[in-house]
């Protein structure tokens, strides 16, 4: 687990994936309302994904941010739920389809913000214990709860110190997206 309020948790992610797929091994790499708007991805590292051989990549959820007048939604619509719950579809196939790693990148954000329920995931992690632990697997987001820290094997946590976003500086184009 990649958890806490600071920065890196995706990033601390999609390095263990790079390094895994240039290991040649074979990667899950599962988005959790992180959805773009079709021609536009506002994730930047996405665009170099379709070049790593033993990458599958889905984002789910939908778009969020509005380029055009540089807003954010944040109210959860009843679309956001159901893609929460495709989100948890592929997660679980992705346990039986032969990758050596599956991320869950923002899993415990969904939690957090309502879009799954902790039994979901607690769930999930019951699945990938029945199966025998099939890959190594990975949730980032925000918080963790006490039955899921008791379960795990490594949790990490960014804890913010100082961030410049307190200070209004505006997310750059390369560094957080």
């Amino acid at each position: 687990v990649y958890t806490g309020d600071g920065k890196g948790k995706t990033t601390a992610a999609l390095g263990l994936l790079l390094r895994f797929v240039g290991s040649g091994g074979k990667a899950c790499f599962i988005q959790f309302d992180k959805g773009a708007a079709e021609g536009s991805d506002f994730y930047n590292e996405r665009k170099l994904f379709h070049l790593l051989t033993g990458l599958t990549h889905v984002a789910t959820g939908l778009p969020r941010f509005n380029p055009e007048n540089n807003t954010f939604r944040f109210k959860n619509i009843p679309a956001d739920f159901s893609e929460a719950q495709r989100g948890m579809a592929l997660a679980r196939a992705s346990l039986t389809q032969g990758y050596g790693l599956v991320v869950l990148d923002e899993i415990l954000s969904a939690v957090l913000t309502g879009l799954l329920q902790t039994k979901e995931v607690i769930g999930l992690l019951d699945n990938y214990e029945q199966l025998g632990r099939p890959c190594e697997l990975v949730f980032t987001g925000h918080e963790i709860w006490p039955e899921l820290e008791a379960r795990v094997d490594l949790i990490t946590v960014m804890t913010k110190r100082k961030h410049y976003f307190d200070q209004s500086i505006k997310a750059r184009k390369g560094i957080e997206f």
